[in-house]
């Protein structure tokens, strides 16, 4: 074949299709990725459904991706000023082009928030080549920030994949502190990778509210100490059996991770007084919700703070957790589903009924 083999996303609503892509001329600090392993989560879902702005139909999706450098075109460096060289396995953050120049990059300092922030496999069209990992290849423009595996597995890796350095933004946000009570609203990969964060970190106790049953067990080998199938109760329900595990106050820390805005205002109905809410499931409009300002909020001296994508460090740092906890890693844990390029779509479909725990496409497939 002339081109690089990929799974192209034409536009919302419609078919995934098959198509040859070309590789751009390569530009010096560019590199080819032969890829090994990439992810199809929820983001992927939501762009199948049109929910997300500023994407420039067709791409080719996948936005975290493992794989093997082929080509570099010039002397490339880690983030240590470690050469690269061809032949050595690799992931890369999918973020690319925050401006480093504007206010929120500067002032704020929330790169997430730059107005130039653009994403592989989600804000990248077919003009920049395969730009996504549900291809047989990437083109990893200039400028891309590439980080060796070294020892951590490939499947491993994409185990976390984007929900691990989401997590790790979200811990950072909620500043938690051993032996406290934590509970996640979501047992999908964010709220996985949650629930072995937080007993990592030193939670006393990790409560998970979540469905189907096969999310609801992977909770608990991954560190979760309750679990409970939202499928099977009702929302007063699960209030009880929070109050019930958290001596009547509710949990110190809550995590909504479910992308539903009514579990927004559990989440805070749930914790205890002069606790804190870390909202990070809200990727896409998930619609209005209401709640008391008085009694849901400041009565309670309740803290609320939103999450919105990661940055490096947060990328760095989630393989640092991969790495170190080598002999013993929760994600290890994780069921992964394989599906290859032809099977994206029918993997689409699954990740959306939940019927997997976690999707990947394996290109060689």
């Amino acid at each position: 074949m002339s081109g690089v083999l990929a799974a192209v996303m034409s536009g919302p609503g419609r078919p995934i299709e098959l198509r040859e892509l070309p590789l751009p001329d390569p530009q010096p600090g560019s590199a080819v990725l032969d890829v090994e392993l990439s992810e199809i989560c929820g983001t992927d879902v939501h762009l199948l459904d049109g929910r997300l702005s500023g994407v420039p139909y067709p791409i080719v999706p996948g936005h975290v991706s493992v794989g093997t450098l082929t080509r570099l075109a010039g002397p490339l460096t880690d983030v240590h000023g470690r050469a690269l060289h061809e032949g050595q396995r690799v992931s890369f953050l999918d973020v690319h082009g925050t401006c480093g120049h504007c206010w929120y990059c500067l002032v704020a300092r929330a790169t997430t928030r730059c107005p130039q922030r653009r994403v592989y496999g989600i804000t990248m069209g077919l003009e920049q080549g395969p730009a996504g990992g549900w291809s047989r290849q990437i083109y990893l423009r200039p400028g891309t920030k590439i980080i060796p595996l070294e020892s951590v597995p490939a499947a491993r890796y994409m185990a976390g994949g984007c929900s691990l350095p989401t997590a790790v933004h979200a811990m950072d946000r909620a500043e938690l502190r051993i032996g406290q009570s934590v509970l996640i609203l979501g047992c999908g990969p964010v709220g996985l990778s949650l629930a072995a964060l937080a007993r990592l970190s030193g939670a006393g106790q990790v409560l998970c509210l979540g469905a189907p049953p096969a999310r609801c067990a992977t909770a608990q080998r991954m560190g979760a100490t309750g679990v409970l199938d939202i499928d099977q109760h009702d929302a007063d329900a699960r209030r009880e059996w929070v109050l019930a595990h958290t001596q009547g106050r509710g949990a110190d820390l809550s995590f909504e991770a479910t992308g539903r805005a009514e579990a927004v205002v559990q989440a805070m109905r749930w914790t205890r007084d002069a606790g804190r809410v870390v909202v990070v499931g809200q990727y896409t409009d998930g619609g209005e919700t209401s709640f008391n300002p008085h009694v849901d909020l400041n009565r309670k001296h309740l803290e609320v703070r939103g999450v919105w994508g990661s940055d490096f460090s947060h990328f760095f740092r989630a393989l640092e957790v991969l790495r170190q906890t080598a002999g013993d890693c929760p994600w290890d844990r994780m069921e992964c589903q394989r599906f290859g390029l032809a099977e994206a779509g029918e993997a689409l479909e699954a990740v959306r009924r939940g019927r997997v725990v976690k999707a990947l496409v394996d290109p060689r497939r």
